[in-house]
C-alpha cells in the first residue's frame, strides 16, 4: 500500500484510476516502484531536462533544485508513449502538481499562454541559491621580477594575503570552512600550494584546501568555485583569492637528457605560463597574431601603455590603493627587516624610451614591446566570500554581493579576445546591459588585450581600468584574477556594478560580475 505525503495525492490517485480504467495496470505498477524509490537527491530528477513535449515545455521549465517525487512520478507518466496516447486530463494534473488551480474559465484557457505569470512558480524544497557576498578583500604589494618580494615563495604570499582577508573581516579564523587558491607555476613549490598557504595563515588543519590552474583566470575562477560551493550550501565561509612568485619560478631539464656536452634547461615561467602549447609560440605571438586580425598599432598599444602607467602612478598617490594593500615584512639574518607597502612596478619606466624600443615577439612589422606588455611579478591576493545568512550570523557588513560570472573559450591562438565572449555571457545572466556597468576591468595581459576587448565590445574608455592595470601595476599570473576583483570591491560606490574579465591560455577567459553594497 502507497502512503502519500505531498498534497498533490489526489492528482495521482485520479491519474492511477485512469490509467487502470484504460487497463495499463502494468505501466501503474512500474509507476508506483518508481515512486517509492525515489527522494529528493535522486538522478531519476533529471528527467525534467529530457522532455520535448512542446506544448507544455513552459511547465518543465524547472529550477535546478530538487523536484518533489510526485512531480518526477508524473514526468515518467506523461513521457510514456502509451499514456500520451490517452485523453488524460492533463490540465487538471498539470495545475495540482504546480501547487494551484484556476479560479475561471479564462484562466483555463490561457494556462498554456505566456501571460500567465504564475506558470514561472516552480515545485522546489529551495527555490533560489543562496546569495554570495564580499565581506573583505585584501592583497600584497605587487613585486618585481627578483625584487623586493623575491624572497617569499607563492605559499608564503598566499598565506600573508589570506591572513590580512581574515583580519579585515574580523571573524575567527575557525569560520573559515573551505579554500581555494589559484597558483599556476606550481614546480617546485611542494605538495598543495594552496594548503600551504592556509594552514601558513593559521586556519584550522581541517580546512579543505584546492588549488586552481587556470592559468591567469586562476585567481578569479577561484573565486568563482568557491561562490559555486557557498551558492549550494555545500560551505557557509569560504576564502578564495590567487598567489604567484615568477620570481621562484625553477628552470627544469627532462629526466635521462644529459647528452654529452652539457644539458638544456627550460625555464618554466615560459613553459608552464606563457607558451601557447597548440601553436608553439609565445603568448606575445598570439597578441601579434590579434593586433594584425582587428588593425591595432603599435602607436596605440604604446599610448595605451603610457596611460597606464599614469593612471596607476595618480591612483597611488591618491591613495586609491591603500584599502586594498596589506604591508609585507621581509626579514633577513642579520638585516633589520623591511616592510613593502606598494608596488614596484608602476615607478619602473622611462616614458622617453617607449616608442624606441625594439618588438619583442615579432622583429619586422612586429607591435608588442616590453613596455606595452605586462610584466613577470610576485604577489598574492584573497577575499573572504560568505553567504548573506552567514554574514548575517557573524553580524558582518558585506561590501559586495556576486551577481554573475561566466566562462568562455575561443581558439588558443585569440586568447586576447576571449573575454568579449565572457563579458555577454554575464550581462545575459544578470540581465543588464553594458550601460548599467559603472566599472570595467579588463587584465592587461598586454595592452592589445584591453584596445581588442574595448573595440569588440565597444566599451567606453573612461570606465576601463581606470586606475591602470596589469601593464603598470604588474601580473603576478595566478593572482591577477583575484587582484582585479578587489580592486573593483574597494573602488565601486554603493549600488554600483564592476564586471571584470580575464583571458587565459588555451583561448580561455573568464568574467565576474559584482555589485557594490
Amino acid at each position: 500500500m502507497l502512503f502519500f505525503h505531498c498534497p498533490e495525492q489526489h492528482a495521482l490517485l485520479r491519474c492511477c484510476l485512469h490509467l487502470l480504467s484504460k487497463h495499463l495496470i502494468n505501466q501503474f505498477v512500474a509507476v508506483t516502484a518508481l515512486l517509492s524509490a525515489c527522494n529528493h537527491s535522486s538522478n531519476l530528477l533529471s528527467f525534467r531536462a529530457e522532455l520535448q513535449i512542446e506544448s507544455c515545455r513552459g511547465l518543465f521549465a524547472r529550477s535546478q533544485a530538487s523536484l518533489c517525487v510526485l512531480w518526477v512520478c508524473y514526468t515518467e507518466l506523461f513521457i510514456s508513449r502509451k499514456v500520451r496516447s490517452l485523453n488524460c486530463d492533463l490540465y487538471f494534473l498539470n495545475l495540482v502538481l504546480m501547487g494551484f488551480v484556476p479560479k475561471s474559465s479564462a484562466e483555463r484557457s490561457g494556462v498554456y499562454g505566456k501571460e500567465i505569470k504564475y506558470m514561472e512558480r516552480s515545485y522546489v524544497s529551495k527555490p533560489t541559491l543562496n546569495e554570495v557576498v564580499i565581506v573583505s578583500a585584501a592583497r600584497t604589494p605587487i613585486g618585481s621580477f627578483l625584487g623586493s618580494l623575491s624572497s617569499l615563495p607563492a605559499t608564503r604570499l598566499g598565506s600573508l594575503a589570506i591572513q590580512g582577508a581574515i583580519e579585515k573581516a574580523g571573524i575567527p579564523k575557525e569560520e573559515v570552512k573551505e579554500a581555494y587558491m589559484g597558483n599556476v607555476l606550481q614546480g617546485g613549490e611542494g605538495q598543495a600550494p594552496a594548503r600551504q598557504a592556509v594552514l601558513g595563515a593559521g586556519l584550522p588543519l581541517s580546512t579543505p584546501c584546492t588549488t586552481v590552474n587556470k592559468v591567469c583566470a586562476s585567481g578569479m575562477k577561484a573565486i568563482m568555485l568557491a561562490s559555486q560551493s557557498l551558492m549550494c550550501g555545500h560551505q557557509d565561509v569560504v576564502v578564495a583569492g590567487g598567489m604567484e612568485s615568477m620570481s621562484n619560478a625553477p628552470y627544469v631539464m627532462n629526466r635521462g637528457a644529459t647528452p654529452y656536452g652539457g644539458v638544456k634547461l627550460e625555464d618554466l615561467i615560459v613553459k608552464d605560463g606563457l607558451t601557447d602549447v597548440y601553436n608553439k609560440i609565445h603568448m606575445g605571438n598570439c597578441a601579434e597574431n590579434t593586433a594584425k586580425k582587428l588593425h591595432i598599432t603599435r602607436e596605440e598599444q604604446d599610448a595605451y601603455a603610457v596611460g597606464s602607467y599614469g593612471r596607476s602612478q595618480a591612483a597611488w598617490d591618491a591613495g586609491r590603493f591603500a584599502e586594498e594593500v596589506v604591508p609585507v615584512t621581509i626579514s633577513a639574518k642579520g638585516k633589520p627587516d623591511v616592510v613593502v607597502k606598494e608596488d614596484e612596478e608602476y615607478r619602473r619606466v622611462d616614458f622617453s624610451k617607449v616608442p624606441k624600443l625594439k618588438t619583442v615577439f615579432q622583429k619586422e612589422n612586429g607591435t608588442v614591446t616590453a613596455a606595452n606588455a605586462s610584466t613577470l611579478n610576485d604577489g598574492a591576493a584573497a577575499v573572504v566570500l560568505m553567504t548573506s545568512d552567514a554574514a548575517k550570523r557573524l553580524s558582518v557588513k558585506p561590501l559586495a554581493r556576486i551577481a554573475a560570472f561566466a566562462d568562455a573559450a575561443v581558439d588558443p591562438i585569440d586568447f586576447p579576445v576571449a573575454p568579449a565572449y565572457a563579458v555577454p555571457k554575464v550581462l545575459k545572466d544578470a540581465g543588464l546591459k553594458k550601460e548599467d556597468i559603472t566599472m570595467w576591468e579588463v587584465n592587461e595581459a598586454f595592452s592589445l588585450v584591453v584596445l581588442a576587448n574595448m573595440k569588440m565590445l565597444e566599451l567606453d574608455p573612461q570606465k576601463v581600468n581606470i586606475n591602470g592595470g596589469a601593464v603598470s601595476l604588474g601580473h603576478p599570473i595566478g593572482m591577477s584574477g583575484a587582484r582585479i576583483v578587489i580592486h573593483m570591491v574597494h573602488t565601486l560606490k554603493p549600488g554600483q556594478y564592476g564586471l571584470a574579465s580575464i583571458c587565459n591560455g588555451g583561448g580561455g577567459a573568464s568574467a565576474m560580475l559584482v555589485q557594490r553594497l
